[in-house]
């Protein structure tokens, strides 16, 4: 079948039995796998079709079946193709948590697929996308207002179910007749919501994982804009929206840990009077417990975080008739503050040390040239060639300093320099 895998989870304290083949989407573990007789105490298996549809079965004919067998089962009429998912206790429980109703029949598993069932089935589920693409056609030339949003073969290819979404009742009994002159099977319908559409197509969602409702949520709870308000969220469309364009099921998971830490909190409308002035509520982290308050009730002004205990201290004292001096406790014991190392040195500290090693590197490298070439000269050339770069230096200073460095023309004007002036000496 497509869109197989093998669970990654054997080798790290799972059982290998419990993991096997299956689909991506509502994968589960048979945690009781490993248990002796597990298999024995009830004959209910699981089977999974496309995407999230799930069925239960009984194994009247005691065939060992283990998570990842293909199977075919009996279907209304003929036969369907799925994949074992659950076996023993844990799919009778799992039977039990669908809500299925006192009078839903269960019907039964024929046998293990042959070649020849592999071949009807892949011929089926190759002609699914063409038929939801012509039924979205003929619905919208028959003026229906519903949308197509998937088709499913069943597994000898003599049934075809297509799922749609309607915001009201639809009358589609032209349509079914419609479709069943045009493919040549038998025909139903059923109605499904956003949330079940975005499961069976599945997809990420903005927190870069696969939708919760496409791996192992089947339950869908309602949620409301009370859940964004207790976790202090931006009552945005856009954020608060999933991909199926209603508010997103995760907002439920943490509402309760809100909801409790919130209590912790004083009143929103309490306002703490001190020496200062008056502080009104502005915002608050409801899980760390800190609340900033402001000096005006409606613009961001002189904004100073406290935590809830300290609020709750002065509204004791403003209750009393006091007042304190500032928001802010005055700590007794102040605790050292944390040091974000990544900020003491700068980040191109590593760059500049290694410039200061190449600017010696050639440094040294120049000293033991000119110690090299020494080597090679007799003692006046050495002394020559020290009073040139001594002059050159010289040189250098007096262009940067601005003075004028005077050269003898040649070699006569030096001697003359030189010698001594005859009546300098006798005086």
């Amino acid at each position: 079948m497509d869109k197989e895998y093998r669970c990654g989870g054997c080798g790290r304290g799972l059982h290998r039995n419990g993991c096997g083949l299956s689909y991506g989407q509502l994968n589960d573990y048979d945690y009781l796998a490993d248990i002796p007789g597990n298999d024995n105490l009830t004959d209910i298996v699981e089977v999974q079709f496309k995407n999230t549809r799930k069925g239960y079965y009984h194994n009247d004919n005691k065939l060992p079946l283990v998570k990842g067998d293909v199977v075919a089962v009996e279907a209304a009429p003929g036969h369907d193709i799925g994949t074992v998912t659950m076996t023993g206790k844990l799919a009778l429980l799992q039977m039990k948590k669908a809500n299925l109703k006192a009078d839903t029949e269960v019907r039964h598993v024929y046998r293990k697929v042959k070649p020849t069932d592999m071949e009807k089935y892949e011929e089926a589920k190759a002609k699914e996308h063409d038929t939801m693409i012509k039924s979205r056609q003929i619905a919208k030339n028959l003026g229906l207002e519903m949308k197509i949003g998937d088709v499913e073969y069943q597994g000898d290819g003599n049934k075809a179910i297509f799922y749609y979404i309607a915001d009201g009742r639809v009358d589609f009994r032209q349509l079914i007749k419609v479709l069943a002159e045009e493919f040549r099977v038998r025909i139903e319908m059923k109605q499904i919501g956003a949330r079940q559409e975005a499961g069976r197509i599945g997809g990420f969602g903005p927190c870069g994982r696969e939708l919760c409702c496409a791996t192992w949520m089947k339950n869908f709870v309602s949620v409301s804009t009370a859940a964004a308000r207790f976790q202090d969220l931006s009552l945005n469309p856009q954020k608060l929206a999933g991909q199926c364009a209603k508010l997103k099921c995760c907002m439920n998971y943490e509402v309760d840990q809100y909801m409790e830490a919130s209590q912790k909190l004083p009143s929103r409308e309490v306002s703490l009077h001190v020496a200062d002035g008056e502080f009104f509520y502005f915002k608050a982290d409801i899980l760390t417990g800190m609340i900033t308050y402001s000096s005006d009730k409606r613009i961001a002004a002189n904004l100073t975080t406290i935590s809830a205990e300290r609020a709750k201290e002065i509204i004791t004292m403003n209750r009393k008739g006091e007042t304190p001096d500032s928001l802010e406790d005055k700590p007794k014991n102040q605790s050292p503050k944390s040091i974000d190392l990544a900020t003491q040195d700068d980040l191109n500290r590593f760059d500049t040390k290694k410039k200061k090693k190449k600017k010696k590197k050639k440094a040294n490298e120049a000293d033991n040239e000119d110690a090299a070439a020494r080597k090679n000269l007799t003692p006046r050339e050495d002394a020559v060639q020290e009073t040139k770069k001594g002059n050159g230096k010289e040189n250098e200073g007096g262009k940067e300093k601005g003075r004028d460095s005077r050269k003898p023309k040649d070699n006569r004007e030096r001697r003359e320099n030189r010698r001594p002036q005859k009546g300098k000496d006798k005086e």
